[in-house]
């Protein structure tokens, strides 16, 4: 009984202490006062330590406290594999392989906030599976010139369908307790010179154009995190840039999540402590070789930052709301013991990639019905092109992923097509014979002893007697194709893939083109060829994805989220000379001299050219009628809004989605604006013979533009037309209201 009573008191004694839960573990406390206690029990250094990394994707945790590290991960496209400690060479794990899902330009194209929300929510869970607890993605930079080798991974060069697109994006990825770094803040729109271009920008053109995207990842998808760009504004890095991060994101939009410096961003410690940056990663230091036990310490907010502290030089106060915001990240992922446990390489991630991206692949051009193509019934089907066998989700820069499986163009068109169909794959031309990006391998032989005459002659004697010729080429992930830290050099194909095509049409009038690319490209063949198909990158399920519109399985109902100039001289960008794309080691400043006037916004306006595909343009393999739009009033006051209805019908005899687009035009105004502008969208699916009504809510948020003067968005009483719209130069009707 003597030793049941002294276990008892212990027990008893113990009680007591083991209830009280401190203040920053309990979860039944506000996230204010948890942040708050665990601020107060953190010493300086530890404070220093969570704000900048530790490898090349963490930041620690404080061990002391209970408080985990952090861990981060590229996509946004997949997550990508994990590498070395301190390198970029891949770890060597068998079990970080992942799906590969569209690219963004292939998200933008569905046109389709669902598919965005389906497509965050799946990325956020393969994150999660792997335990990363931020993506860092996704990206939202405009679209200003063909030549930006990273447009691939962006939105498109509308800033309003990006805004509706990212929004569903952030929320389906955060909605697994996983953040997301919106990127890359701001006007990073070109790869040459990136880390020394100083962007010139008039603020009505920041606002209208390039901000709009951030804003509503922000305000809407509530991001949790935004990274910093490459780039100079107002000759300061945008990694810590008072005015784009304290004025503008704090100030004006009320963000209370972290900046995250882009790998290699930061450049300088004072400017990092008090203009907006609060976890720098990635920087481009050598600590091992320079002394330092740990590379990390010499970093621009270690060591330097805790010097200037104990000297005096500098207070606590920017350390400790960095550490807060820090913290509050923690709390919304890894200090979350609610959120879900994710799942990788599932099916059903599987399905969500393979139905974005045929929702996403854009039927540009189909004369006289060759597609969709008859893979039940034909006898021989002829598919030419590197790009047919080439695995596309390796290379590229950071997007760069090591995926489970890959389908390829020619093996989904081999798979779909019927028992009796020969299905017959020449070269034709010869790209890029490698296969390698940061240790991880294709393991694909593209090497090719034929000559460029020969490949192309045995491509043409193929194609004589085929049903259905099929070229897959365009762009690939290369330097100085859609890659990062690279520009493209021209609009045109490379690898003379032109000469191909045109032989190739020369003797089959059945020619079909399928163009891989996160960008615009020249076609001098357009005109020769009946039926081009913009495929982007889909990744591990493209080539199903692909064989499903080719074949007609699904119904092509993607749009372009960008314009494609029939000539790089077309773009205003290059018009104005203000796009430089010639390698400097010093600062480069380049002015926007196109203004708001990016993409259709330009083409609108001119009267001698026109674009060889223009923004919102995307065909069906059934036709949709669209009936006279109908206001609700044609008087607007200034706190009211108007409804603009229209009844679309399907005419054709097949299922489709149509993408019903609603512009707004100002007639008149104290500053010049655009003809028209996109502010609204909704995809609709229809049976044959089926009519549905859409309609759309105007109000004067849309019909506002900035005031730089006055700093502010401002409605000018007026009329306005309102434009239904398949594209932005295919309208379909328009109304006229007034502003009062």
């Amino acid at each position: 009984m003597k030793y049941v009573y002294i276990i008892v008191s212990l027990v008893l004694a113990a009680a007591p202490a083991m209830a009280q839960t401190p203040v920053y573990l309990d979860e039944t406390r506000p996230v204010g006062e948890r942040i708050e206690d665990a601020l107060g029990r953190m010493t300086l250094e530890e404070k220093i330590a969570v704000i900048h990394a530790r490898s090349k994707f963490s930041s620690p945790g404080v061990a002391r406290l209970g408080i985990p590290e952090i861990w981060t991960t590229d996509g946004p496209h997949g997550i990508r594999p994990e590498v070395l400690w301190d390198e970029w060479d891949q770890a060597g794990w068998t079990n970080d392989s992942c799906v590969a899902f569209p690219a963004l330009t292939c998200l933008a194209a569905t046109w389709d906030e669902e598919m965005a929300a389906l497509y965050g929510k799946s990325l956020g869970e393969e994150a999660r599976y792997r335990k990363k607890d931020m993506v860092l993605g996704p990206g939202v930079n405009i679209y200003r010139t063909p030549l930006n080798g990273r447009n691939f991974e962006y939105m498109g060069e509308d800033p309003y369908l990006s805004a509706r697109m990212v929004v569903p994006y952030i929320r389906g990825v955060q909605s697994n307790g996983v953040a997301t770094c919106v990127k890359h803040f701001a006007l990073n729109n070109h790869e040459t010179n990136r880390h020394n271009t100083n962007v010139i920008v008039d603020d009505r053109t920041l606002y209208e154009i390039y901000l709009p995207a951030f804003k509503a990842a922000v305000q809407e998808g509530g991001t949790w995190a935004i990274m910093g760009s490459y780039n100079l504004y107002k000759d300061r890095h945008c990694c810590h840039n008072a005015h784009t991060l304290n004025d503008i994101l704090r100030g004006e939009w009320g963000f209370d999540g972290v900046v995250v410096s882009d790998w290699g961003g930061t450049h300088d410690t004072d400017q990092a402590i008090h203009d907006g940056l609060d976890m720098e990663f990635g920087s481009w230091t050598d600590g091992l070789k320079g002394g330092y036990r740990n590379a990390y310490d010499s970093y621009y907010l270690a060591y330097p930052y805790l010097e200037r502290i104990r000297s005096g030089e500098v207070g606590t106060e920017e350390l400790d709301e960095k550490v807060r915001r820090v913290l509050r990240l923690m709390y919304r992922t890894v200090m979350d013991r609610n959120r879900p446990l994710g799942s990788m390489c599932s099916e059903a991630h599987y399905a969500a990639a393979r139905r974005i991206g045929g929702e996403g692949i854009v039927l540009l051009k189909n004369d006289g019905g060759v597609l969709p193509v008859d893979m039940d019934h034909a006898r021989k089907i002829l598919v030419v092109g590197e790009n047919a066998v080439k695995m596309m989700t390796v290379g590229g820069g950071s997007s760069s992923l090591k995926v489970q499986r890959e389908i390829s163009p020619l093996e989904g068109i081999r798979e779909r097509a019927g028992e009796g169909v020969s299905v017959v794959y020449e070269r034709g031309y010869v790209g890029d014979v490698t296969g390698e990006y940061n240790g991880v391998t294709t393991g694909q032989d593209l090497s090719e002893s034929r000559s460029a005459d020969q490949l192309i002659a045995d491509a043409v004697e193929q194609a004589r007697d085929a049903d259905y010729v099929i070229f897959v080429g365009g762009l690939n992930k290369s330097a100085h194709q859609d890659c990062e830290d690279s520009d493209r050099v021209s609009l045109g194909l490379p690898y003379g893939q032109d000469k191909v095509i045109e032989a190739l049409a020369a003797v089959n009038d059945r020619l079909v083109v399928v163009n891989i690319s996160g960008n615009a490209v020249s076609m001098p063949w357009v005109s020769d060829v009946p039926a081009i198909v913009q495929a982007w990158y889909i990744g591990s399920e493209a080539g199903h994805a692909i064989a499903d519109v080719l074949s007609g399985d699904v119904n092509p109902s993607g749009k372009l989220p960008f314009t494609f100039p029939a000539r790089l001289e077309d773009v205003p960008a290059h018009i104005f000379g203000e796009y430089t794309g010639v390698p400097s080691r010093d600062t480069v400043d380049i002015e926007y001299k196109d203004g708001i006037y990016v993409g259709y916004r330009w083409t609108d306006l001119q009267k001698k050219t026109r674009p060889l595909f223009a923004f919102g343009h995307g065909l069906s393999y059934t036709t949709f009628e669209y009936g006279e739009p109908v206001l609700d009033k044609t008087l607007m006051s200034r706190d009211g809004s108007v409804t603009v209805s229209v009844v679309v019908t399907n005419t054709g005899t097949r299922e489709g989605q149509e993408v019903v687009q609603m512009y707004v035009g100002d007639r008149k105004s104290s500053l010049p604006r655009p003809l028209k502008e996109l502010k609204g969208f909704e995809k609709i699916r229809l049976a044959p013979g089926e009519s549905r009504t859409v309609s759309f809510t105007v109000g004067t948020d849309d019909l506002s533009f900035f005031d730089p003067d006055r700093h502010e968005w401002v409605a000018e009483p007026g009329k306005f037309d309102i434009y239904i719209a398949a594209a932005s130069d295919d309208v379909r009707g328009k109304v006229t209201f007034e502003l009062e």
